[in-house]
């Protein structure tokens, strides 16, 4: 291939940066030709139709080209262009090279632009002669997308701009702090996530704008939003295994600006998921679906504006440039169009049917969806607070992680318990003689799980009512301490009663086919159910997943930290295990100064490895030395230690010690999570009958299945610095914690 590109570069008439520079010209071109053709075949002129199918296959082809000419100019290390000479050198290995298209903002931009445009080819690919009174403005909306992008890169962020002072002879190379495993799978993740996002946007706006607001845009976009769904879930899992191997935080999430942002489009696009379901069989919540698409994508362009504009200061932020304005204009127009077709089309999206009781699946069903948008408006005022406080204060605050896990977590708690009713009950009415058939296995269950909690969890390190400190003075910290020591022992009983819920729903399915299968076996039984119902119970295995996450989210109430300094030769004990200092040492390579402190772990009086923190010190940064985290893993806790200082006359070291409380549930109930959306969103016939989409899904799952051997190693494969132990568990070193943020959206 790259051979091939040298062979095509030499025949070229302009030089590399003017080549691509006019790739973006041309897919401008490309787009808006499409877009009017487009919009030309849904005001009457279908012949147009496939004239626009054929311009949108084209822009396609033109972004795929310019993302070509800017990875050769990388792997060919074309300095002229300044993006190039910026984030890569002649040292790089090749997959880093590949990764450094996103290592930047205008390369990244142009990777969003990617992303958008595969998504867009591939649904008018999957499209053929489906939904065509909703084809023209759907390629239309989708060319709007590419055309804001295009725009945004050609006049304020050009991946191929060249610098009046010429090529420099070598570049500055990735951020040193980049070069990591995680910088090549994560923010493509969540990327896809965002990107994929504007193809349900693209039904919902061509539904509005056609007037076509029955089920067949909803039927047309849900597996498009359970597949952005599955990406948004893996990006941020992958970001939280990230921040927990490199970042040095202690723990996998901080609520820092960037991962809110990459959360909030996750509970809109949930809550979506669950109300289609009311709409496909009562006919209710039109109004609140379109809000909800239109929103979860409003979001995914407000996350990446956040990141990019400079208004909250993050660690994984970009600097702060040009292009936030441009994201203003472009919220503010979807906003506008999406708000103004509603109210235009209002007379269809009325119910068509009504909320009969409380007690019903559907009544369920809102209060989760209420919840989930409670959660995403208290998250982003949170996040935006010390701009809010600065201009209505006018004094600038920030909310740290101890605001929100004081406040949010009842309703966490709240949308929990409501995932493990929904199923529970029936649909419009639960008659008593349902009530009690469906709620007394959940039901005893959870007493049982959370008796057990209280008389034995002291015994095993998990009592189920912890000690915490008042971070408020007064009546109002003494109340908010007492109700948050509460939390572990409500959590793990609502994940119980949600497990029941799913192995009881299961084995009511296994049960009634054995009663009517001749020769069937309870395997046999389960994969058929499974296969038969896959959107139904796939959806029960996520809910296993989150709730298993939730067991590791919870484990963090029965952490233990630690600091101590230590001379070589001594020991410190934390929880069952006993540290030993053995000492420091120094390698060095061409790149940088490593100094490890050993240390000895004794878990349960039995010698179990050594695992070696350490600080790099590169020599192109050395005011900014890379913090590596030595972890000792085991299914109960993680042992994670950082070293601050290592004192080179006295060889004193300076610890920060973690051991954080069933850790590892998280990231198998990622797992778990995963699974269970591949199974709701696997076609339901032959894959050849299925088309470009189905591929794009079969796409899904292997790049998943690679995801979970990631999640599974927990990390343990690095990039580098990982110190292997004499003996016992596997040892974790990441890298150090970013200082510049140039991989989320």
């Amino acid at each position: 291939m790259l051979q091939a590109l040298q062979q095509v570069a030499k025949l070229l008439p302009v030089s590399l940066p003017e080549f691509g520079t006019a790739v973006l010209y041309a897919i401008l071109v490309a787009a808006a030709y499409t877009f009017a053709v487009a919009i030309a075949a849904g005001r009457g002129r279908p012949r147009l139709l496939q004239a626009a199918r054929l311009g949108a296959i084209g822009t396609v082809s033109m972004v795929g080209l310019a993302v070509l000419v800017l990875a050769y100019a990388f792997v060919s290390h074309d300095f002229r262009i300044t993006y190039v000479a910026h984030y890569s050198d002649r040292a790089m290995s090749t997959p880093f090279l590949i990764a450094a298209l996103w290592g930047g903002q205008d390369g990244s931009l142009l990777w969003w632009l990617f992303l958008t445009s595969l998504f867009s080819g591939a649904c008018v690919l999957w499209l053929k002669r489906k939904y065509l009174e909703l084809q023209p403005y759907v390629i239309a909306t989708l060319m709007s997308i590419i055309l804001f992008f295009g725009l945004l890169m050609v006049f304020e962020a050009n991946p191929f701009a060249t610098s009046l002072a010429g090529a420099p002879i070598e570049g500055q190379g990735l951020n040193y702090q980049l070069r990591n495993f995680y910088m090549i799978i994560h923010p493509p993740s969540l990327y896809i996530g965002f990107t994929s996002s504007a193809v349900p946007f693209a039904f919902a706006v061509a539904a509005l704008a056609t007037g076509r607001l029955d089920n067949e845009w909803i039927v047309a976009s849900r597996k498009w939003m359970l597949f952005s769904w599955l990406f948004l879930s893996i990006g941020n899992s992958l970001g939280m295994l990230w921040a927990y191997d490199t970042l040095g935080w202690g723990g996998p999430w901080a609520w820092d600006p960037v991962e809110n942002a990459a959360f909030l489009p996750w509970l809109t696009a949930s809550a979506f998921l669950h109300s289609i379901m009311i709409q496909e069989r009562r006919g209710m919540m039109k109004v609140w679906n379109v809000f909800l698409i239109c929103l979860t994508f409003w979001l995914t362009l407000f996350g990446t504006f956040l990141t990019r504009s400079g208004l909250i200061a993050s660690v994984h932020s970009f600097a702060q440039s040009g292009i936030g304005i441009w994201f203003v204009y472009m919220m503010g127009v979807v906003a506008a169009v999406c708000i103004a077709l509603t109210i235009y089309r209002l007379p269809k999206l009325r119910n068509e049917g009504e909320l009969d009781s409380l007690l019903s699946r559907e009544a369920a069903f809102v209060g989760n969806n209420w919840g989930f948008l409670s959660l995403m408006v208290f998250i982003a005022v949170a996040t935006t607070w010390p701009r809010i406080s600065e201009w209505l204060l006018d004094q600038k605050s920030t909310l740290g992680p101890t605001f929100y896990n004081a406040w949010l977590p009842p309703l966490v708690l709240t949308v929990l318990a409501l995932m493990g009713v929904a199923p529970l009950l029936g649909w419009r009415k639960t008659s008593p003689e349902l009530f009690k058939k469906s709620f007394r296995w959940p039901v005893l269950g959870m007493v049982i799980v959370a008796v057990l909690h209280v008389t034995l969890g002291k015994h095993f390190g998990f009592p189920a009512f912890i000690s915490v400190d008042p971070i408020y003075p007064g009546l109002l910290g003494d109340v908010l301490s007492r109700v948050s020591g509460t939390y572990p022992f409500f959590t793990i009983a609502i994940v119980a009663f949600n497990l029941v819920v799913v192995v009881q729903e299961f084995a009511r399915g296994v049960t009634a086919r054995q009663k009517n299968a001749v020769d069937e076996g309870v395997i046999g039984s389960l994969l058929h159910l499974v296969a038969k119902s896959r959107r139904r119970y796939g959806g029960y295995i996520v809910h296993v997943g989150i709730a298993l996450m939730f067991i590791g989210f919870t484990g963090r109430a029965w952490s233990v930290d630690k600091e101590a300094s230590l001379m070589p030769g001594q020991s410190t004990s934390i929880e069952e295990y006993t540290i030993t200092y053995a000492g420091p040492r120094m390698e060095v390579d061409s790149e940088k100064r490593m100094i490890f402190a050993d240390v000895d772990v004794v878990r349960n009086g039995k010698a179990a490895g050594r695992i070696s923190p350490a600080k790099f010190i590169y020599k192109t940064m050395p005011e900014a030395p890379a913090t590596i985290v030595g972890r000792y893993i085991t299914a109960k806790n993680d042992l994670y230690m950082i070293i601050g200082m290592v004192n080179p006359q006295s060889k004193v070291a300076a610890f920060q010690i973690h051991v954080n409380m069933l850790i590892s549930f998280i990231w198998f109930g990622a797992i778990v999570l995963a699974l269970g959306a591949l199974v709701a969103m696997w076609p339901d016939v032959a894959m050849e009958e299925v088309g470009a989409f189905g591929y794009v899904r079969a796409a899904a799952s292997v790049t998943t299945a690679v995801v979970f051997g990631l999640l599974l190693a927990g990390g343990s494969a690095q990039a580098y610095g990982a110190q292997p132990p004499p003996v016992g568990d596997v040892v974790q070193a990441a890298p150090a914690p970013l200082t510049v943020g140039a991989t989320d959206p």
